[in-house]
């Protein structure tokens, strides 16, 4: 007796046999067993047809070491042209192609779709990679997506071709099998409820390495808590690390009732794992988990993934985005930066400004970052969380080190931007003679800060988007090398809905009361300006940078309460008016100060220096105690952020500052700081009130008429239709 044993179906084991090639399953499907008894006289038979199917069976497991690309529809069948590929049902609506080949000579080709017996001129244009409904051009070894049009799904279609409208030729095609389920997302259940108030409504599993906590509570009292998977029967301490919802490693913060997407880190994927578990590794305590059922019909995850590359024996993970390297050798430290980051982005790293904590005050950190020409690791201090001013004749905030009297510690060795991954190699040594430099002990764990953020017009580190809230320990003399780093994900990028811009353009209001808050993430300033963020911005009149609109020959006051001390580099913000949109005029060159035109706010001495006149008491909207501003863009609109707000303001007096725009000024200026870049926006000079609203007006009526005139015209053709009557032309516009 001879028997024969598959995990996959017969159907698709026998087309395998029959030369195509074996789809990629997942790890659950992998198990392919042959057994083998037989009487002697069909030993050899026996033999013959147990080698071939393992042979089949080796080469299905072969193939399942690529990635999961979804459910397999087969080989495209080649008939012209040198079309051939293999195809994936991605998810309901879309097929995944891979290494397509099409050499380009059809004359009126296009990929097409239908649900009649076998391709014909019955069916549609399916659009290409790009959405375009063009003439498919030349393809060699591609891989890429299309989508169906108008939400058809694979399941209303019996085929997908490679087809010619001119000539009626069919030069490829696979067939969709009858009765076929395309990937789609999953109900993975709940997460079981054990401690520290950790509960979900649901959990969703979206793709093969996405999943969606719905409603998900946990108190956030444990000491090491993290979003943890592995695999086995029951969570355990044998499991690693997901970034929560925002690409963090750290410490889970507290969540209520909150709907979170989280990704598996690098290529791991559902069918790599068993469980999902809310883990605290202090304790070794499992707070809630969920178990993954075996053979889920998921979609495939699109994410691209870049493997990570380190020259250095120890790498940690310190965030989704951005991984650290090093080597000890003698007395200096091989430090190497990697990070998933923009072009104009800084990745900065450095040692704590305290001995007990991760704390940015009094850091010593690197920067680096790579423009058009070369790579930089440039040596900071951190007084204060803003950028570098002048305070009393001192430089206060982040300063480079060379400026605040040290010296720049860092040595670049390498550097490269590739595949989106800016990589930076430095040195520098374990003890500095830079009073500024911060020693890096090899006799205990060093607490250490990390940042990303943007650069600004000067190429210095604007106010940063993405760091740390816990403490981070790193030993950098371990006897055994340290790895924890995984592979860099990045999903398509998908816009930033930015909350709604505001206009204050009523000719009643001449007053405006100016105070500070804080600028809001990239839904905020940076969204609303598309310019980097020092962290704070100007609020008039209770809304973030709202753009003016001023007639000339009338006077305005702006009371202006942005800080008066000028031993405070964060909170001393003279307001000034110019026609430049960046402000921050005292950080700038004589020769920049002198391209500036300056409409109100500044004086000058007799020595030609720049002095405010706008410098009032501080009146600051601020964050409640213990408020992550991490989560700044998870309000949907400024008016709820706001909210969110306390205000602590000052007793004293505003300052004022009159003035009186006239023919001279432009029809765009800007309000902004005297000390600091990039905290206010538009004024708009107009020499009419009636001509806005005028322009208003007409615009609506434009609207208006452009509808009421298409409903007159498409009237007028379902009448031509009716009683057959055909009109010599018509022009909608």
């Amino acid at each position: 007796m001879i028997l024969i044993k598959f995990s996959a179906n017969g159907s698709r084991a026998s087309a395998d046999w029959q030369g195509l090639q074996p789809p990629k399953q997942p790890k659950q499907q992998k198990f392919h067993r042959c057994y083998l008894s037989s009487k002697i006289s069909f030993l050899l038979i026996a033999t013959l047809l147990f080698t071939n199917l393992c042979k089949l069976a080796n080469a299905a497991g072969d193939d399942e070491d690529g990635p999961y690309q979804g459910k397999y529809l087969g080989k495209l069948n080649s008939y012209h042209h040198q079309v051939s590929g293999d195809v994936y049902a991605v998810n309901e609506y879309t097929f995944l192609l891979i290494g397509f080949n099409y050499d380009g000579n059809g004359g009126d080709t296009f990929f097409w779709a239908g649900a009649s017996n076998r391709p014909g001129p019955q069916g549609f244009i399916v659009p290409d990679e790009y959405s375009k409904t063009n003439i498919l051009d030349r393809y060699h070894n591609k891989d890429f997506t299309l989508t169906l049009p108008d939400r058809k799904k694979i399941t209303e279609i019996k085929w997908l071709a490679i087809y010619d409208l001119n000539t009626q030729n069919n030069f490829g095609d696979v067939y969709i099998p009858e009765e076929f389920e395309p990937p789609r997302s999953q109900d993975g259940g709940t997460l079981s409820r054990r401690s520290h108030n950790v509960s979900s409504s649901g959990i969703e599993i979206l793709d093969s390495k996405t999943i969606r906590i719905k409603d998900f509570n946990y108190d956030g009292l444990g000491k090491r808590t993290f979003f943890w998977a592995g695999v086995g029967a029951q969570p355990s301490s044998r499991g690693s690390k997901i970034p929560d919802e925002m690409g963090y490693l750290d410490p889970i913060r507290k969540y209520i009732k909150e709907t979170i997407t989280i990704e598996l880190p690098g290529d791991k994927t559902i069918f790599d794992i068993d469980w999902i578990s809310i883990y605290d590794l202090a304790d070794n305590e499992n707070y809630g988990h969920v178990l993954i059922t075996d053979n889920l019909n998921v979609p495939p995850s699109l994410v691209k993934i870049t493997p990570y590359e380190f020259s250095l024996p120890n790498c940690r993970q310190l965030h989704k985005n951005l991984q650290v390297s090093w080597e000890v050798f003698g007395p200096q430290i091989t430090l190497q930066l990697s990070g998933q980051v923009e072009k104009n982005d800084y990745m900065s790293f450095g040692i704590s400004g305290s001995e007990s904590s991760s704390q940015m005050i009094g850091a010593d950190v690197v920067v680096a970052y790579i423009d058009d020409i070369r790579g930089y690791s440039v040596d900071y201090n951190i007084t204060s969380l803003a950028p570098c001013v002048q305070v009393l004749g001192q430089n206060k905030g982040v300063c480079r080190d060379d400026v605040v009297g040290g010296l720049d510690s860092f040595q670049l060795n390498t550097y490269s931007r590739k595949d989106g991954i800016n990589t930076i190699t430095f040195r520098r040594t374990l003890i500095s003679s830079d009073s500024g430099d911060k020693e890096i002990r090899l006799d205990k764990s060093n607490y250490v800060v990390w940042a990303l953020g943007q650069l600004d017009s000067n190429n210095e580190p604007a106010y940063h988007n993405i760091y740390p809230k816990s403490d981070i320990l790193i030993d950098f003399n371990t006897t055994e090398p340290v790895n924890d780093c995984f592979s860099f994900t990045k999903r398509a990028d998908s816009p930033v809905q930015v909350w709604e811009k505001v206009r204050i353009q009523d000719p009643t209001i001449r007053t405006f009361n100016a105070y500070l808050g804080p600028s809001g993430a990239l839904r905020g300033y940076q969204g609303l300006t598309g310019h980097v963020s020092s962290g704070l911005a100007w609020y008039i009149n209770g809304y973030m940078i709202p753009e003016l609109y001023l007639k000339r020959g009338l006077t305005y006051f702006f009371k202006v309460k942005g800080g008066n001390n000028p031993h405070s580099p964060e909170h001393y913000q003279p307001l000034i008016i110019t026609d430049e949109p960046h402000g921050g005029y005292d950080r700038l060159s004589d020769a920049k100060q002198s391209e500036i035109r300056v409409l109100a706010g500044v004086e000058f001495t007799r020595r030609g220096r720049p002095k405010p006149t706008a410098a009032g008491p501080l009146c600051l909207s601020k964050y409640p105690l213990n408020y992550d501003r991490r989560l700044d863009d998870n309000f949907p609109s400024f008016k709820k952020f706001n909210r969110s707000l306390i205000s602590v303001c000052s007793s004293e007096d505003p300052a004022l500052l009159e003035i009186t725009p006239n023919i001279t000024w432009p029809d765009t200026v800007y309000y902004n700081s005297f000390t600091h870049a990039n905290m206010g926006w538009k004024i708009h000079i107009v020499d009419s009130y009636t001509n806005l609203r005028n322009s208003g007006n007409s615009r609506v009526f434009k609207l208006a008429s452009n509808y009421y005139m298409h409903i007159v015209t498409y009237t007028a053709l379902m009448l031509f239709a009716i009683y057959g009557l055909a009109p010599n032309r018509v022009i909608i516009t």
